[in-house]
């Protein structure tokens, strides 16, 4: 990546840039949905005939109109589930007993539920006649968890695939292949009364989603599915609110498999129809130069100023993130310049680290694209898209301005510099190489905003990602050798066709994955028995509180709304830690989401609220994937690196409180006054936390003035009139005398 000037250097000439077999490197050890195997000859022919035959279909069926739903979903699911078990290695044997004993025990439990559901669902159909023999399902079930055993001699676990993948990949594709060739026979002529062979299709598509899952992002989604089928299962032996009357196999089964309710519903169709779409538009404008013209762009508005590379990196990586929905492959993907350009220009590699973390994981909050959450979100709700663009550009604001401002005063107290103006291309000069390269950007918003569907929006910003990489070309037959960016000729078509299938096919398990936990969900009334105990929890530390609480800052319905939030917060990042942002999204969307709206929360609050807490995990240690990425590229140790990630994204960890108690911030129940005075206040409680963390303002601060200015802007957020005035006049008073304190200083 090259940064041109009008002096005849580059950016990138100053520094050792990350090279691009690195980042590949990096972004396949830390970011499983992109730990593709290298395939090549045969197999690699016909793995990229199906991913492009894949996104090909996508890119159809959105510009021409969907299939049947159910349809549309099986397709989908049936070559993603089949791509993965060629596309993704298997887990290779973990070194050391404690490790290797523990990847035994997942394989052991996995296998015996599997067995479990097999020998059930035969035992209940032979009982009622409907299945003379079973023993051939048993016997294939039992194929299936030898095959999932961790084993070193089935090998597969490089860029060859192992002979046990072609038998998996056979299945996890037929699941869903089942449904299309049957589909007259299972939803038009016997529908509500499945037959046996329904069944044991319903029991392998459940073993080979979660092993599909299991083999894209390790096993603990999987074993939350596990827990919720045998707790749907195993009801009547629950203890207290849990226990409920128990289903049979039989029933689970018929609601997870046939239908929407389960694998093939919600989750499922919006990566199908929506997320799939966006995922091959941000490669596509990817290869064609959009994510250079951003870094340039960033380097002018930001790269004169102190501190000036990492500056320049927070404001690429929310440029990046408008067309790139995750975390790790931003960070690693402009943090391979902007890392090195900060510690050159004096940053600490672990700083440096963290900012690129903390600026890449506003990403997957930052319009228009955003992460497939947003999507599911939409959905959800049954709001536009539209009007998630737009709700959404105030938090990702926010979000960046704490960035921003952290780096700010770091860079004051190390007293750092900007990148020299030589160095820094000329705006003229970047807009005539690269003007074509945002048509498909602004033609995709346009678009939205525009009301039109986002799988719609998508089809063209695909299609003019592939015209206007053509404009380059024609220009130079025209003697114009002034425009930049690669040309999506045959050959780089076919890179990214294939890429972006391959990016969607782990969000595919996973949605599918969480289909399967929804499903238990709703069947058994787990989501209202957690949302109730949640409310019990959060009234009875409320209690607790407001009678030590001498101040009474508490109402009754106050406290229960704060530790609520507090509660559901940690329960995201808790879990957010070993799930991705969007599993984790749609899971406590539908347990806690509702336990916040009884509270009287705005339900698009609560739902953004979960949302933020979601994104967060991947910069909350001790799985801060993002932050470890990012920590590969700078050279510093990965867990602190995550530690000062986290301190740097507390501005965004302050955000959903702020529209949850002010959703004026989210345009809801909208009024300019309440707007102002949270927007006020809100920046005020970030400046002052900020300064807090840094420990600098206008001068060093002192522990004591640390304290007030923490507690201060912790009151900002709530956006109460006392809380507010006492806060503001903590904050500018110590601020203010900070000032005037170093200005003194100076003028010794």
């Amino acid at each position: 990546m090259t940064t041109p000037n009008p002096h005849g250097g580059t950016l990138t000439d100053t520094i050792e840039a990350v090279s691009e077999e690195q980042q590949k490197r990096l972004i396949r050890q830390f970011d499983h949905e992109s730990n593709f195997r290298k395939l090549v000859g045969p197999v690699g022919l016909l793995v990229t005939t199906i991913a492009v035959v894949l996104s090909g279909f996508h890119i159809y069926t959105a510009g021409f109109g969907l299939l049947v739903e159910i349809k549309h979903r099986a397709f989908h699911l049936a070559l993603v589930l089949g791509l993965i078990f060629l596309v993704f290695p298997r887990p290779r044997p973990a070194a050391g007993a404690r490790a290797a004993a523990q990847e035994w025990g997942w394989a052991v439990v996995f296998g015996a539920f599997y067995l479990y559901l097999a020998w059930d669902l035969v035992d209940r159909l032979t009982a009622t006649g409907e299945l003379a023999n079973g023993a051939w399902f048993l016997a294939l079930v039992a194929f299936v968890v030898v095959l999932s055993l961790p084993l070193r001699r089935f090998g597969g676990y490089d860029d060859k695939a192992s002979w046990i993948d072609w038998p998996l990949a056979a299945l996890a594709a037929a699941v869903s292949l089942y449904q299309l060739v049957f589909f007259d026979d299972i939803f038009v002529r016997r529908v509500g009364s499945p037959i046996a062979q329904d069944y044991m299709m319903g029991v392998l598509a459940i073993v080979m989603v979660m092993e599909a899952t299991r083999r894209t992002m390790g096993p603990l989604l999987p074993a939350i599915g596990m827990a919720c089928l045998l707790y749907a299962l195993l009801g009547r032996y629950m203890p207290g609110v849990l226990a409920h009357r128990g289903y049979s196999v039989v029933r689970v089964v018929n609601h997870i498999y046939v239908g929407t309710e389960g694998i093939y519903g919600i989750a499922v169709g919006v990566v199908a129809t929506y997320v799939f779409h966006f995922v091959l538009f941000g490669v596509l404008a990817q290869m064609t130069g959009l994510g250079r013209l951003f870094m340039e762009l960033a380097t002018i508005a930001a790269g004169r100023y102190a501190g000036g590379p990492a500056k320049a990196c927070v404001v690429s990586s929310g440029l990046f993130g408008m067309i790139s929905g995750s975390s790790v492959a931003n960070a690693v993907t402009t943090g391979s310049l902007t890392i090195p350009l900060m510690k050159k220009y004096g940053f600490t590699p672990r700083f440096a680290g963290a900012v690129e973390a903390s600026a890449s994981c506003g990403g997957q909050v930052t319009p228009p694209v955003m992460g497939a959450s947003a999507f599911v979100m939409a959905e959800l709700l049954g709001v536009p898209y539209k009007e998630l663009v737009i709700i959404a550009i105030v938090p990702a604001l926010f979000h960046y301005f704490a960035c921003l401002l952290m780096v700010h005063f770091e860079a004051k107290r190390l007293r750092l510099h900007g990148v020299e103006a030589h160095l820094i291309p000329k705006l003229s000069s970047v807009l005539a190489s690269s003007w074509h390269l945002v048509f498909p950007l602004i033609a995709l918003v346009t678009m939205l905003l525009l009301d039109f569907t986002p799988f719609l929006a998508a089809f063209w910003g695909i299609v003019l990602c592939f015209v206007c990489s053509y404009i380059p070309l024609v220009a130079r037959r025209f003697g114009n050798d002034r425009l930049h960016g690669q040309t999506l000729t045959w050959k780089p078509l076919i890179v990214g066709l294939e890429e972006g299938a391959k990016y969607a096919l782990a969000i595919g398990a996973a949605c599918a994955c969480v289909g399967l936990i929804l499903g238990v969900l709703t069947l058994s009334g787990l989501g209202f028995k957690f949302s109730g105990a949640v409310i019990e929890l959060a009234g009875t530390v409320s209690a607790w509180v407001r009678a030590i609480d001498p101040f009474a800052l508490f109402t009754e319905t106050g406290g229960k709304v704060f530790f609520g939030l507090l509660f559901v917060a940690i329960a995201c990042i808790m879990m957010g830690t070993g799930v991705p942002t969007t599993p984790t999204y749609i899971i406590l969307a539908s347990i806690a989401a509702p336990a916040l709206a009884t509270l009287g929360v705005p339900l698009i609050a609560t739902h953004f609220f979960v949302f933020y807490y979601g994104v967060l995990a991947d910069v909350t240690p001790p799985v801060a994937l993002a932050a470890y990425a990012a920590a590969g590229i700078a050279g510093s140790e990965p867990m602190r690196t995550g530690m000062t990630a986290f301190r740097l994204s507390m501005g965004k960890a302050l955000v959903p409180f702020m529209f949850v108690y002010t959703p004026a911030l989210l345009f809801i129940d909208f009024t300019w006054a309440a707007f102002a005075s949270a927007a006020f206040c809100g920046l005020a409680g970030i400046t002052a936390l900020s300064a807090a963390y840094i420990g600098w303002f206008r001068g060093p601060l002192e522990r004591p003035e640390k304290v007030a200015l923490t507690i201060a802007g912790l009151a900002l957020v709530f956006n109460q009139f006392w809380p507010n005035v006492v806060g503001l006049a903590v904050v500018f008073s110590i601020l203010g005398w900070n000032a005037v304190s170093a200005r003194r200083t100076a003028r010794r």
